[in-house]
């Protein structure tokens, strides 16, 4: 498998067929348009919903794993079915819980619904040392194994996930199980180290103890309210009258630390960690497995957000690295694509697609890759071949399928394009120039004047608490007030008012001439539009470590669009305090529309107060940012030509 940096990658692939309007005989072209879930099918399905069991399945060392199974009701005598299979560490069920809702809308659709509590977590027996810990993931292949036996299974299995079910949902391809044929994964953690916990190298504090410390609360079985509703508990199985079992399996996890505490001290992603079993969180990132995931030829299903953490970058190197069969989908929205967050929109606009067309989306693709939900058959689809498709236009035929769906924000309507970058995308270095300016034009053509600014950074500066990196954490919608306040505490380079639309899709990389007074820091680069009336709209960002700003020379563990850097201990190199150093890193993708008359804003800071570490941990960091032709500190804007 080959691993590059790219500017651009070339690549057309056939329509998938079954799924929405993949029908077409031609490759999808970018501005196309897309509809969701319209392959036929409404949103109630014709079959009944049966109870809900609960159960304990026995792995390979005698831990016991905690399965619900949902069946679809009014099939033929004897039928056989696909099915949908989640694990989770949130609780697979709630006391006095009967299905919920998306497994009602599966089971509805003829499939059969396995939800389980991943091993030391929800009422499973074992431990939770850290995500996906190795006896977690050889758990989800006795798991299949369990499935594939049962008298209502057709052989076939397809993942679902949102979050950290996303992650587990990964993680069943590179069992390489022969009935996993495609999975779903809403938002998850391509490589966990970059993506969510040290964006940049930078630790995401907030993340790490707020969610650390929830879900250790959660595997204590600590009564939880949902809805407003009153404190409850987890779901035991249904053999657990009384609850002791449950009890028994909480007490013995009491004393696993919480991911946070295992991860305190935590810098480099090569970093052997004692607490878990002396591996690395780069092992446990699903990238660090492409070849295991390639090799199962599963389906991939992604959705992520220009606005949710490092969702967009995760799912875009899946995109551009494996060479399964692929769909993505990415616009502005909430962790999950709950609330719509594109800046230009107003609070109330409509969700789009909406949850219904959401959940519609998943049958046509299932539709397409698991085959018939009518029992008729006498098993599932060979390995590697896409069932259910039909009039001759297989998807496996020709190679490998791709597409990208996805919206700009500041416009409506849906793109699609098969490659990624976009293949027409011009790479335009934008300037930083004297009095705060910003413009295309280099600085030897800008006249006479100072050639640096002189930075000290402010530890107060914050986006606040709704901001991209809350919202996976239970924060709900994105919400970023006017940033023109913020920017005041930051180094600000602002544009004259655009003379027409400029779109920017794609990798911004920024490169700055940087001296310090210490030999650490964190590097934080915000991309805002300021509009006629003088508002400040965040759009996007990007962030380093300084310890981190070695470009890696070696072959990176993903195709990426932006300059690669390892953040391994081989590779740190602190600052040499005075000395001016080149720093060059990638902003999360984005896709934006500037409108005539708006201003592009590029902000420089060292600090995000209630998100990140405070790096350096003592001390106030003074900063010197060149702007002479000789450095001149800019950033390239991935402009598509309208």
């Amino acid at each position: 498998m080959r691993r590059i940096v790219l500017a651009a990658v070339g690549l057309i692939f056939p329509a998938l067929v079954g799924c929405s309007a993949l029908s077409e005989a031609a490759p999808p072209q970018e501005g196309a348009g897309y509809q969701f879930g319209s392959c036929g099918e409404t949103f109630e399905g014709p079959y009944a919903v049966g109870p809900v069991r609960s159960l304990y399945v026995p792995m390979r060392d005698g831990v016991r794993i905690a399965l619900d199974v949902i069946l679809p009701e009014g099939l033929p005598e004897g039928a056989r079915v696909p099915t949908i299979l989640t694990m989770t560490r949130y609780w697979r069920s709630w006391e006095g819980d009967g299905p919920n809702d998306l497994q009602r809308f599966f089971a509805s659709h003829g499939y059969a619904v396995v939800w389980g509590d991943s091993r030391g977590t929800g009422a499973s027996f074992g431990v939770w040392p850290h995500h996906r810990a190795r006896d977690e993931t050889l758990d989800f292949s006795e798991v299949m194994d369990w499935i594939v036996d049962q008298p209502w299974s057709d052989g076939t299995i397809g993942g679902w996930g949102n979050s950290y079910t996303a992650n587990t949902n990964d993680w069943f391809a590179e069992r390489n199980h022969p009935a996993i044929k495609a999975g779903i994964s809403r938002f998850p953690d391509y490589d966990p180290y970059t993506d969510l916990y040290f964006p940049g190298g930078v630790p995401n504090a907030y993340m790490g103890s707020n969610w650390g410390g929830r879900v250790k609360q959660m595997d204590l079985n600590t009564p939880r309210s949902r809805g407003g509703g009153p404190p409850v508990g987890v779901k035991p199985v249904d053999e657990d009258v009384d609850g002791s079992i449950l009890a028994t399996a909480v007490e013995a996890r009491r004393h696993v630390p919480s991911v946070y505490e295992s991860m305190k001290g935590l810098i480099y992603k090569d970093e052997a960690m004692p607490l878990w079993d002396g591996l690395s969180m780069d092992w446990w990132g699903i990238h660090s497995h492409a070849n295991d995931v390639e090799r199962s030829g599963s389906a991939i299903y992604s959705w992520a957000s220009w606005t949710d953490a490092g969702t967009a970058q995760g799912v875009l190197h899946r995109f551009m690295t494996l060479s399964n069969p692929q769909r993505a989908v990415i616009a502005a929205w909430s962790h999950g694509a709950r609330e719509d967050t594109d800046p230009f929109h107003p609070a109330e606009y409509t969700l789009d697609p909406p949850t219904e067309a959401q959940r519609l989306e998943d049958i046509c693709f299932y539709k397409a890759y698991l085959g018939d939900r009518s029992g008729a058959s006498e098993g599932g689809a060979e390995a590697g071949t896409p069932a259910g498709v039909s009039g001759g236009s297989d998807a496996s035929e020709g190679g490998p399928t791709k597409e990208l769906v996805y919206k700009t924000m500041g416009e409506d309507g849906w793109k699609r394009t098969s490659e990624w970058p976009l293949p027409d995308t011009e790479m335009v270095p934008w300037y930083f120039h004297e009095d705060g300016g910003f413009s295309p034009v280099p600085p030897e053509a800008s006249g006479a004047g100072t050639s640096s600014d002189e930075y000290r950074v402010d530890f107060e500066h914050t986006t606040g608490t709704r901001n991209r990196w809350a919202t996976n954490n239970g924060a709900g919608d994105v919400v970023y007030p006017d940033r023109g306040e913020a920017d005041a505490r930051l180094l600000t380079y602002t544009s004259a008012p655009l003379d027409g639309d400029l779109e920017v899709t794609g990798h911004p990389v920024v490169t700055l001439y940087l001296s310090s007074t210490h030999e650490d820091g964190a590097v934080f680069v915000y991309l805002e539009d300021v509009t006629p009336d003088g508002k400040v709209l965040y759009i996007g960002e990007g962030q380093l470590r300084l310890l981190h700003r070695k470009v890696s020379e070696k072959e990176p563990p993903f195709v990426t669009a932006a300059p690669y850097h390892s953040y391994k201990e081989a590779d740190a190199e602190p600052m040499v305090p005075g000395q001016v150093a080149e720093v060059t890193f990638g902003l999360h993708p984005t896709s934006i529309l500037f409108r005539k008359g708006h201003r592009i804003r590029i902000s420089i800071g060292g600090a995000d107060a209630d998100t990140f570490a405070r790096i350096p941990a003592e001390g106030t960091p003074v900063w010197t940012l060149e702007r002479s032709p000789a450095r001149a500190s800019h950033i390239l804007l991935p402009v598509i030509p309208r």
